[in-house]
This record gives C-alpha cells, sequence and structure tokens, in this order.
C-alpha cells in the first residue's frame, strides 16, 4: 500500500507542515519521479466520478453523465498523478478536460476540483501565468457557453444561466488563485529561510576554522619558538658545559609538555563540542608565566601597567593575552633584540596593548604585514571591534600596539583586571572550550 505522503513531504527537519509547504525536489528530465501522489490523485478521482453523479441527479436539464463524461473526468483527474512533475501541462490539461465537459453540457458538480489542484501546484511551482490562464479560460468558456453559445451546444432548448451565477463562478476562481498564491509566498519564505541557516551554518564553520587555526598557531609558535632556541643552545653547550645543556633541554620538555596539553586542550573541543572545559582560559594574569617562557628563549620582557585595570571579559582577556603571546614568539624568531617591553594601558572604555623590542629584525616575516602570527592578531582585535598595528620604529626596533574596545558596563575597580575574578560573561563557555590552556598529565 502507498504512503500518501509523497517523499519529499515525509523527509527532512522541520515541523510537518513545513515540509508539506516545501517544494519537491527536481528530477532530472526523462527519469520519472521516485514517488507519485497515487493515493491523493485516486481520492480525487473517485470524488469527481461520485460527486458527478450524484449531481447529475439533482440537475435533470443538463445532459445526462454517460461514458465519454466519464472519461473526461477520469483524464482530468489522472493528469494529477504527474503535477509535481509536469505543473503546466497539467494545468493546462484539467483546464481543457473542463472545459470540454463544460461544453458537452454535462451536469455542474465537482469537476473543477482536478482544475483547482492543478493551478493550485502551477501556482506554487512559479508557473503563475499559466496556472491564471488556465482559470481564465475555464471562466470564459462557462462565460460564452451559458450565455451565448447555449443554441449550439447541448442540452437542446437550454436556456441562458443567472448571471449571478457567474458571481460563484468569479468567486471560487478568486479563491483559488488567493489561496495558491498565499502558499506559493510561504513557500518562498520557507525556501529563504532554509538558505540563510545555511548560509549562516557555513559561515560559522569558517569562523571556527578560522579561530582554531589561530589558536593551533599561537600554542605551537610559541612553543616551538621556545624549543628551538633551547635546541640549539643545548647542542651547543652539549659538551663544552653539559649542566647549562641539561637546563636547555628541562626547558624544552617543558614547552613541549604545554604545547601538547593546549593542542589535546583544542583537539578535546573539536571532539566534544557540548563538554565543558577542563581548565580556564589563558588570560592576561598568566602573563608573568609568558615572561619567564620567553626569558628561557633568552628574551627578557619588562612587564608594565598604566591606568586602573578593568574587569575583563573572558574573550577580551584571551584575545589580549594571545595578542602579546604572538608578539613575543615574532621578538624571538625574528628579531635580534634579547629585550621586549609590554605595556598593557587601561584606557577609558578600551584596554591598548604595546609590544616593542629594539631590533633590528633578522628575517623577513617579522616586518609588518608579514606572516600568519599579525594576521591572527588583527583578526584577533577585528573580532572584538579593535585594531592591531605593527611594524617598525622610528628609532629603530618593531613595535605591536593593540587596541580593544571594552564592552560597555564594564566598570573600573570593580574587581582584579584579570584571573579568576573575572565578571561572567556570555561567551565564557564558549571561549573557554576553544582556549588552549595547559592540561596537566
Amino acid at each position: 500500500m502507498e504512503n500518501a505522503r509523497p517523499p519529499w513531504a515525509r523527509r527532512g527537519p522541520g515541523p510537518v507542515w513545513e515540509r508539506w509547504l516545501s517544494v519537491p525536489p527536481e528530477t532530472p528530465r526523462g527519469r520519472w519521479p521516485a514517488g507519485l501522489p497515487w493515493l491523493s490523485t485516486l481520492a480525487v478521482t473517485v470524488v469527481v466520478l461520485v460527486g458527478s453523479g450524484f449531481a447529475g441527479r439533482a440537475q435533470p436539464d443538463r445532459v445526462p453523465l454517460d461514458s465519454f463524461g466519464r472519461a473526461l473526468l477520469v483524464v482530468g483527474a489522472a493528469q494529477l498523478l504527474v503535477r509535481h512533475r509536469y505543473p503546466r501541462t497539467v494545468a493546462l490539461g484539467t483546464a481543457a478536460s473542463s472545459a470540454a465537459y463544460l461544453a458537452a453540457g454535462y451536469p455542474y458538480g465537482p469537476v473543477f476540483l482536478p482544475l483547482a489542484l492543478g493551478a493550485f501546484t502551477a501556482i506554487v511551482a512559479g508557473h503563475r501565468k499559466v496556472a491564471w490562464c488556465a482559470l481564465g479560460g475555464v471562466w470564459a468558456t462557462h462565460l460564452l457557453v451559458a450565455h451565448w453559445l447555449y443554441r449550439l451546444l447541448p442540452p437542446p432548448h437550454d436556456g441562458p444561466a443567472p448571471w449571478g451565477q457567474e458571481l460563484f463562478v468569479t468567486a471560487w476562481a478568486v479563491a483559488v488563485v488567493a489561496l495558491s498564491e498565499l502558499v506559493r509566498v510561504r513557500r518562498e519564505q520557507i525556501a529563504k529561510a532554509r538558505a540563510e541557516r545555511a548560509a549562516a551554518e557555513r559561515r560559522r564553520a569558517d569562523e571556527e576554522r578560522l579561530r582554531i587555526a589561530r589558536e593551533l598557531h599561537d600554542v605551537l609558535a610559541h612553543s616551538i619558538s621556545v624549543i628551538n632556541v633551547q635546541a640549539g643552545v643545548g647542542l651547543a653547550l652539549l659538551d663544552s658545559d653539559p649542566e647549562q645543556a641539561r637546563t636547555a633541554l628541562t626547558t624544552i620538555k617543558a614547552a613541549s609538555k604545554e604545547a601538547l596539553g593546549e593542542v589535546r586542550q583544542v583537539l578535546d573541543t573539536l571532539r566534544t563540542p557540548g563538554d565543558a572545559p577542563r581548565s580556564p582560559a589563558p588570560g592576561l594574569d598568566r602573563l608573568p608565566e609568558l615572561a619567564a617562557q620567553a626569558q628561557s628563549a633568552g628574551l627578557t620582557v619588562h612587564l608594565s601597567t598604566e591606568g586602573t585595570p578593568a574587569v575583563l571579559t573572558p574573550g577580551t582577556d584571551l584575545a589580549a593575552f594571545r595578542i602579546v603571546q604572538e608578539a613575543l614568539t615574532n621578538t624571538v624568531r625574528h628579531s635580534g633584540s634579547r629585550t621586549a617591553r609590554v605595556l598593557l594601558h587601561h584606557a577609558p572604555g578600551a584596554l591598548e596593548i604595546r609590544v616593542d623590542d629594539d631590533g633590528p629584525a633578522t628575517a623577513g616575516p617579522h616586518e609588518a604585514g608579514g606572516g600568519n602570527g599579525l594576521v591572527g592578531m588583527r583578526e584577533r582585535a577585528a573580532a572584538l571591534g579593535g585594531t592591531v598595528e605593527a611594524g617598525p620604529r622610528p628609532d629603530g626596533g618593531f613595535r605591536v600596539l593593540a587596541r580593544i574596545p571594552l564592552e560597555k558596563g564594564t566598570g573600573k575597580g570593580e574587581g582584579k583586571a584579570t584571573g579568576k575574578g573575572r565578571a561572567p560573561d556570555a561567551d565564557t563557555d564558549t571561549v573557554n572550550r576553544t582556549a588552549a590552556t595547559e592540561e596537566e598529565s
């Protein structure tokens, strides 16, 4: 037994009414649709045949329903079987069957039901002009037959129909068109909403991919830079100063352990995105730890703060930490300077970060605009409405200057600027889940 609902109405997400209003999938020309509306077509055919038979008993002045009349009814209703594949052809075909039925003088009844369904399908499929022509043609045929051609057509000795009857026919045609247009508009709205949801999902996926790329870059670039420097020191001092080489290897072990923990945290977030984070997102409270790691790579970092610290949201705190981390990483990798200065300036409504080194540059990527690190810093700041400027200083060296606006309502002196006392934020779970943090082994 065939299911009453076609496959395009049974499958897919969303409420039942939305699936019913959805446009059925296109079938390539030359191939038969996978599912045909057998039951609905059969039901319409039975209603038209039985209803017209009963209607003929109450209309003795009309031509009795014979085999030709029943054939016209069956042909008109049977066309509905392919109404989703050929909506224009079915609209015109049902109109022709209905017009021939009226011209033959058979009794009025549910003969217009196939026409209504054919026009409805054509309109909601976007073929509005064809459907209007089909309905208009049947209406004009009825008008001509009922008021001018009744003398030439059966039944014999027939008189003109009352003009009031035309009001009913006109109202019926207008109702079919109005309902069809309403469903068509609703279908377009549903299709537009689905397209917007799909575009939003693709956009979120792209943003997530870029965010994860930034996280991995920041985590790995910093740790691998420290490992690279210490590996060089260890190799150089392996024979002459074994104790210093041991210290370098210890630093490599600690840096690699931290990198593995942070990478594992990011990968765990991808595998189980719904789980709560196991450790807090890194923030400016970890700058002393970051300075110590940079010092192990031979870079002395001086930290200073200006202004009254404000309570930072987790997103701002994480972005500020990553910007400082990437700036120090670039100094270790591309600068000949062994000293860097980090200044946090808490201005009204904004956090300004300045990282200076005395240079000179030892590689091209340290120049303004080069390398993925600078791009990542700019993307982090731009996501919060801020900016990052990076380039050589007039007096020599290199400077990274970032400005991140603070959200409205962030007060001063309400708590520590960083650390565990940060004010909660709506983005806490998202930021924490996506941040790379140290995992104890």
